[in-house]
């Protein structure tokens, strides 16, 4: 899965609500509350598990569109829930943001910002009244979904604070590590995201399995793009980075490698980025910025 960029008026409306929301918090420092969000907001949040859906049942019974009950049968909620394996759910009828509860806690964070996103952007109102996994295309659903992360890293990285944090010195992944778990307390996978997307020249970050494992199919979760990278890079493919990956990278935990790798750009030029990558346990994540093109080689006879 590659990160997807929105159109710039949509991202242009969503910072001028995500705006007012620091605006309306005094303009925190780091790290947002989540607390703080919910309350300025009026939401309330609660937690399912997939175990005891009664307080799905009971959301499902509640929701009504133009005064019209959405489901008429209520168990189609608890079968969106699981066919579709979502970890979260906005709930415009009572301001509700349901978030599973087997979900590992440290991601609850992220679900939450996300679910705000939906309801902070007017046009998704409609659509969260009912599944609109089953009534939308999967390209607008999708875009939905992007446009919700759009908000949530807003919220959660307090508009360009991050990214001016960030980019005030030279980028690596130590720099995006302690930026994002110890000043803005959010995971790691969400704080490379950020940085990578917020990197102005060409730069990649990938969420995948260990390099030195097999991975199956499809070994990497998230190709991470910056814009300039998906402009210029495009039949770069995470698949040929993973394997690159493999020739410098061992051990089990914590930074596991870092090398030069040469990629070529759409026009046939070769580049070099500076590859870093860290084992969390579950994860391997891979931070790529562009040290500048590849000297031409000369050979000597």
């Amino acid at each position: 899965m590659q990160n997807e960029f929105i159109a710039e008026n949509d991202a242009e409306e969503i910072d001028t609500h995500v705006q007012k929301v620091l605006s309306d918090l005094g303009r925190p420092e780091p790290p947002l509350s989540m607390d703080g969000v919910r309350e300025l907001l009026k939401l309330d949040r609660q937690y399912y598990r997939s175990s005891d859906t009664g307080i799905l049942v009971e959301t499902a019974h509640r929701m009504k569109l133009a005064g019209k009950q959405v489901f008429a049968r209520p168990s189609r909620i608890i079968d969106a829930v699981k066919q579709w394996d979502l970890k979260a759910l906005w709930v415009p009828d009572g301001r509700r943001i349901l978030i599973d509860a087997d979900e590992p806690e440290p991601k609850h964070r992220w679900a939450e910002a996300h679910e705000v996103g939906h309801s902070l952007i007017p046009w998704h109102e409609p659509f969260m009244h009912g599944d609109h996994r089953v009534t939308l295309s999967v390209a607008c659903h999708e875009e939905l979904e992007a446009q919700a992360n759009y908000a949530a890293a807003r919220l959660l990285f307090l508009g360009d604070a991050y990214a001016e944090r960030l980019l005030s010195s030279d980028v690596n992944f130590d720099r995006v590590k302690h930026l994002g778990r110890e000043v803005f307390k959010n995971t790691m996978t969400t704080s490379l995201w950020r940085a990578v997307e917020a990197i102005e020249g060409p730069a990649l970050g990938m969420v995948s399995c260990h390099p030195c494992e097999q991975g199956g199919d499809e070994p990497v979760r998230y190709f991470l793009r910056s814009r300039r990278f998906a402009e210029r890079f495009g039949n770069v493919s995470a698949l040929s980075v993973f394997r690159a990956m493999g020739e410098f990278c061992f051990g089990s935990r914590g930074p596991i490698g870092c090398d030069e790798v040469v990629l070529r750009d759409d026009a046939g030029q070769e580049h070099v980025f500076f590859l870093e990558c860290f084992h969390n346990s579950y994860d391997t994540l891979t931070l790529g910025v562009h040290r500048g093109r590849r000297a031409a080689q000369v050979v000597v006879a």
